[in-house]
């Protein structure tokens, strides 16, 4: 068998040609998209990373109430379960 893109001759059963890379049959399903579905996870995860380091600049000068010390619990422990249970699928 020939390569369709380089003409490198490459064994019948080759998944893709060692010369340039190109698959040598078209994926029976369609790559999943990923384009919007990754920007609220991304903001989510800057706003959390904002509002901890918000948090430990308040919590080295001594003056955080304990109201925010039980939200910054609550928020680790949301987190903790959200990541086990992406995990699970």
């Amino acid at each position: 068998m020939q390569c369709k893109r380089c003409g490198t001759e490459i064994a019948d059963k080759a998944i893709v040609c060692y010369r340039c890379g190109t698959p040598t049959a078209e994926p029976s399903a369609p790559p999943p998209a990923r384009g919007r579905r990754l920007i609220v996870p991304a903001i989510a995860a800057i706003a959390i990373l904002v509002i901890g380091a918000l948090y430990m600049a308040m919590a080295a000068r001594g003056n955080t109430p304990p109201l925010l010390n039980w939200a910054m619990l609550a928020l680790a422990a949301v987190i903790v379960v959200w990541r086990f249970r992406l995990g699970r699928r």
